[in-house]
């Protein structure tokens, strides 16, 4: 077994394809197969599964990739301090970003961490915020941005972006005229939720919380896995929703969604910062976290 075939497998689950991931990393099919095969004989068991056209770990893959990333991101690191060691900045840094940051804010911070290092590689992984969270705490990220602040001694966690929710409807509902609705108004109204791990749900909780309401009280219709799904739901007529007002400024500016108010209800958040408490910061991370915090 060595981290060239540990990459390799990584590939192959993520993509769940021998041919992608071969185009991925620059081999042939056949050359990966072969890889698979080493790392099976060498652990004794089956490690991906061939059905049909996807290829699928088994337990004892599933077991092994999360090793293999923890191994893969300590490599990474290892490589990056001993250049920082040599007055150089650069290396593969890995980040998470929950769906709102990942998807509308890190991009345009990483665009520009990049300029700043040009002998730097970033790779942006999009989860929901529990995903992100999870990943940081086993290790496979070293650092993200995340939409809820969790109560994890594993973690350490540093406000650094404001954020704004708003509640948005379709143009042709019967609020259109309005700047603001009461929560009782809100209450009556079929409503569009994210997912459970969703750090735009927590926060939407503890809004409701703060205003004396409870967050069950909601007459919830759906429940969507992503943003893009909820904005098309909204739009759709299926009912109305409380989203990142980052995520739906351009639908505001072009008029396919409207944005209210909750009287008595504060809709500010925050993005936190999220680290790993015992987990020391590579240079290349520590870079990027300041680049973070001067972006915020």
């Amino acid at each position: 077994m060595d981290l060239w075939q540990l990459h390799i497998f990584t590939k192959v689950v993520e993509l769940k394809s021998f041919s992608k991931a071969g185009a991925a990393i620059h081999l042939s099919q056949p050359t990966v197969s072969s890889h698979i095969k080493d790392l099976e004989d060498h652990f004794e068991c089956r490690l991906i599964d061939r059905l049909g056209k996807e290829a699928l770990p088994t337990k004892a893959g599933t077991l092994l990739y999360g090793y293999a990333r923890k191994l893969l991101a300590l490599k990474g690191e290892t490589e990056t301090a001993l250049a920082q060691f040599k007055g150089k900045t650069r290396g593969h840094l890995v980040v998470g970003g929950s769906t709102i940051p990942g998807g509308y804010i890190l991009p345009q911070i990483i665009g520009s961490f990049m300029k700043s290092y040009p002998e730097v590689t970033v790779a942006l992984e999009i989860g929901d915020t529990e995903e992100i969270v999870k990943a940081i705490r086993e290790g496979a990220i070293e650092i993200g941005l995340v939409g809820a602040r969790y109560n994890d001694r594993h973690l350490v966690q540093e406000q650094v972006i404001e954020d704004s929710m708003s509640l948005v409807i379709y143009p042709g509902h019967p609020w259109k005229d309005r700047s603001s609705v009461s929560i009782g108004m809100l209450a009556g109204e079929p409503f569009i939720a994210r997912e459970s791990g969703s750090g735009t749900l927590k926060s939407l909780g503890e809004s409701l919380q703060n205003a004396g309401v409870d967050p069950g009280a909601l007459k919830v219709v759906a429940t969507m896995g992503n943003t893009a799904a909820v904005r098309q739901g909204v739009k759709s007529g299926i009912g109305v929703s409380i989203l990142s007002t980052k995520a739906v400024e351009d639908d505001l500016k072009n008029g396919s969604l409207l944005a209210l108010s909750i009287e008595g209800v504060d809709l500010s958040r925050h993005f936190y910062l999220t680290v790993h408490k015992s987990r020391a910061l590579s240079p290349l991370c520590s870079s990027f976290a300041d680049f973070i915090r001067k972006a915020g």
